[in-house]
């Protein structure tokens, strides 16, 4: 089901785009109105000799862009043709994929880049964000759940349920904003900075330098990040150890004489890690392409969701789909290594097809 909900997704978000108003041709005619017709036909002319104009699209062009009257019609025609809007939507459609299934994505409309290179230059950093968030998200959860199991209804399992439940109802941009506010020069303290991964100086420091820089940097945008995913894997974790503990077997093993820790880590752990350790792949997802989002907005940070959020805004086709592509394509991937997962930790799960 991968190629055709690869598809499926392509297909809709084309229509839908397709559908809203405004896009790269109403955005330069914008622009153009702005400027002096002597130097908007220069700023064309010097796009190419191959943006030579389509006399029949000239004819009625100022009908269809409304806010390019008082342009001259054989220049909206060479940006239409610049833009490949010349073309009908399904024959633009189906170059788009054709050249995505040979990993081209083509050249941004805004920026002297192509849409791969924008990508590769942005990934570390959404990779960064969502590596240490995953990774400080079940360091703290995993302990956490299970002290709650153990502890059920305990007073340590009441005021940590009411710390998890202000942490899960606190959204991660608010709670970014706070963080700022108070840490970062705000109105209170100093000690971390506004923006940026790095140092303007990176490359010039040492290596222990580098990597001290690095976690000053990153440690509010991933404490950002983290207040609202250690939640729900913390109740997660817990509901599954309580499951297993009132067990037949659990009460076996106990009979058996053996302790507690035995039975905690010895029985019940991998069968109540199962769902847990198998969701990792999906939520390393979730974190890389949902919450990162407006963290990177917020502290100004040259990720993927920055970069799909400026495209969205220019109307940059070519990396508003080519994101959108390889989104869809590593987030179905990464669900069947969570299905591989499940087999991986419990021999007994298969996805065969069974007869009734």
């Amino acid at each position: 089901m991968m190629i055709p909900t690869l598809f499926g997704i392509m297909v809709l978000n084309f229509a839908i785009v397709q559908a809203a108003p405004g896009g790269p041709v109403e955005r330069m005619v914008a622009q153009l109105t702005s400027l002096t017709s002597e130097s908007a036909t220069s700023r064309i002319s010097g796009s190419g000799s191959d943006l030579a104009a389509r006399p029949d699209m000239s004819t009625n062009i100022n009908s269809v862009y409304r806010g390019a009257r008082g342009l001259d019609p054989d220049i909206i025609a060479r940006i239409t043709k610049m833009y490949g809007f010349d073309k009908p939507p399904l024959e633009r459609f189906g170059q788009m994929m054709g050249s995505y299934l040979r990993f081209d994505f083509g050249e941004s409309f805004f920026r002297n880049e192509s849409v791969i290179s924008l990508v590769l230059h942005t990934l570390p950093v959404t990779i960064s964000l969502g590596l240490w968030t995953t990774l400080l998200v079940y360091v703290i959860s995993i302990p956490l759940g299970i002290r709650k199991a153990v502890r059920d209804g305990s007073p340590f399992d009441i005021w940590t349920s009411w710390v998890i439940i202000i942490g899960y109802a606190i959204p991660s941009f608010l709670f970014a904003i706070l963080l700022i506010i108070v840490f970062a020069g705000g109105h209170y303290l100093h000690w971390f900075p506004l923006k940026g991964l790095t140092s303007d100086n990176w490359s010039d420091m040492d290596w222990p330098q580098r990597i001290i820089d690095y976690f000053w940097h990153i440690a509010l945008p991933v404490a950002a990040m983290t207040i609202s995913g250690f939640a729900s894997l913390t109740m997660l974790t817990k509901n599954c150890f309580l499951d297993e503990i009132n067990k037949q077997y659990v009460l076996t093993a106990r009979a058996k004489g053996l302790s507690e820790q035995q039975v905690l880590y010895g029985h019940v752990f991998r069968n109540a890690m199962l769902i847990v350790i198998a969701g990792f792949p999906s939520a390393l997802l979730r974190i890389l392409f949902t919450s990162a989002l407006l963290i990177e907005i917020i502290f100004s940070l040259n990720g993927l969701g920055l970069l799909g959020y400026e495209a969205v805004i220019n109307r940059d086709y070519p990396v508003m789909f080519g994101t959108l592509y390889i989104f869809t394509l590593v987030g179905l991937i990464f669900n069947l290594l969570g299905d591989l997962a499940y087999m991986l930790i419990d021999p007994r799960i298969d996805f065969e097809k069974r007869e009734v």
